[in-house]
C-alpha cells in the first residue's frame, strides 16, 4: 500500500463544510420523495440519475476514457462492492427509516458514522490507528449532535425502534464503505472515476432489483415537489457530493472525512434558520459548540500544540 500524508488544512475543512451542506440537504429531499415513492425506488432513481449526470460530465470534460477509468473485471467487481456498501444498502436503510421517523432523528443517528469508521479504520488501516483524542472527539461530537437536535426525538414511546436500528446499520455500512474506498485513493484513481464507478455499481445492483420487486413507475404522475427533490438529491447531494467526498478521502483519510456526519445536522439547522426562518433554539447553540469541540479533538492539532507548549507527551 502506498504511503500517503493525511492532513486537515484550510481547503480540507472548506470541502468538509461544503459536503455537509450537500448531505444535510439529502435528508430533506428524501423526506419529500418517500411521500410518493417507495424507499427502494427513491434510492434507485437517486443513483441512476447521479451516475448518468456524472458520466455526462466526465464525457464533456474528456475524462470518460480508459486511462481515467480503467474498467477491468477486477475493478468492476470492487465497484460493485463499493456501490453496495456506500450506496445501495445504507441509502435504502435510511430512506426506509425516514418513512417512519423524523429526518432530524435520522441525521442524528447518522452521526454515529465517525465512531464506527474510527473503529473499522483503526482495525484495518495501518495509517489510521486509534488515538485517545480521536476516540474522545468522536464521542463528544455525537453528544453534541444529540444536544443540538434536542430531547424530543429521543422519546422512545413515540418513536419506533426498527427504523432507528435500520439507520444505525446504515452507519456501519458507511464505515466499511469508507475504509474499502481507501484502496481506490491509495492506488491513485481519479476521484471522479471512483465516484462514477461506485454509482454505476450501485445502479447495476438496484435498478434490476426494484424492477423485479416493485415493477416500473409512471414518472409523469409524480408531483413537481417529488421530481425536484429527486433531481436535487441525485445531482447535488449525490453526484457533486461524491466528487468532494473522494477528493477529501484521498487528502485527509477515512476518519477525518467522516467528520462530515457530525456537521450534517449542524448544516440542516443553519439552512432552516437562513432559508425557512426557523428559530435557533438555545440547546442548538450549545450543541453546535459541543460539536466544534469534538471536531477539534479528532483533528488534534490544537491539542498537540498545547501539549507541546506545556512540555507534556502527545496523546493523539
Amino acid at each position: 500500500m502506498n504511503t500517503v500524508t493525511l492532513h486537515m488544512g484550510g481547503r480540507q475543512w472548506a470541502t468538509l463544510i461544503g459536503l455537509s451542506l450537500l448531505w444535510g440537504g439529502s435528508f430533506f429531499f428524501v423526506d419529500i420523495a418517500v411521500r410518493e415513492l417507495s424507499a427502494l425506488w427513491t434510492v434507485a432513481l437517486r443513483v441512476l440519475i447521479a451516475s448518468t449526470v456524472m458520466a455526462a460530465f466526465m464525457a464533456l470534460t474528456g475524462r470518460l476514457n480508459a486511462s481515467v477509468l480503467p474498467l477491468t473485471p477486477k475493478l468492476a467487481g470492487e465497484f460493485l462492492v463499493m456501490g453496495f456498501l456506500s450506496n445501495a444498502l445504507p441509502f435504502t436503510l435510511i430512506a426506509w427509516g425516514q418513512i417512519q421517523i423524523a429526518s432530524g432523528l435520522a441525521s442524528m443517528i447518522n452521526a454515529a458514522t465517525p465512531i464506527f469508521t474510527m473503529i473499522v479504520a483503526g482495525l484495518l488501516l495501518a495509517d489510521e490507528r486509534f488515538t485517545l483524542l480521536r476516540i474522545l472527539g468522536a464521542i463528544v461530537g455525537a453528544v453534541g449532535v444529540g444536544t443540538m437536535i434536542g430531547p424530543s426525538v429521543l422519546d422512545a414511546a413515540s418513536t419506533p425502534l426498527l427504523p432507528q436500528l435500520a439507520c444505525l446499520s446504515a452507519t456501519l455500512s458507511y464505515a466499511f464503505g469508507t475504509v474499502f474506498g481507501r484502496r481506490f485513493t491509495n492506488a491513485g484513481l481519479d476521484p471522479q472515476a471512483i465516484a462514477l464507478g461506485q454509482l454505476l455499481g450501485s445502479t447495476a445492483l438496484l435498478v434490476p432489483l426494484v424492477l423485479v420487486l416493485e415493477g416500473p413507475i409512471d414518472i409523469a404522475r409524480l408531483s413537481e415537489a417529488t421530481v425536484g427533490a429527486i433531481g436535487a438529491l441525485s445531482i447535488a447531494s449525490t453526484a457533486l457530493a461524491y466528487l468532494l467526498f473522494f477528493r477529501l478521502l484521498a487528502e485527509a483519510g477515512a476518519t477525518n472525512t467522516v467528520l462530515v456526519t457530525l456537521l450534517v445536522p449542524v448544516s440542516a439547522t443553519a439552512l432552516g434558520v437562513v432559508f425557512l426562518a426557523e428559530p435557533l433554539i438555545e440547546y442548538q447553540l450549545v450543541g453546535v459548540t459541543i460539536v466544534a469541540f469534538g471536531l477539534s479533538l479528532i483533528d488534534g492539532r490544537l491539542w498537540r500544540r498545547r501539549a507541546a507548549a506545556a512540555g507534556t507527551p502527545r496523546t493523539g
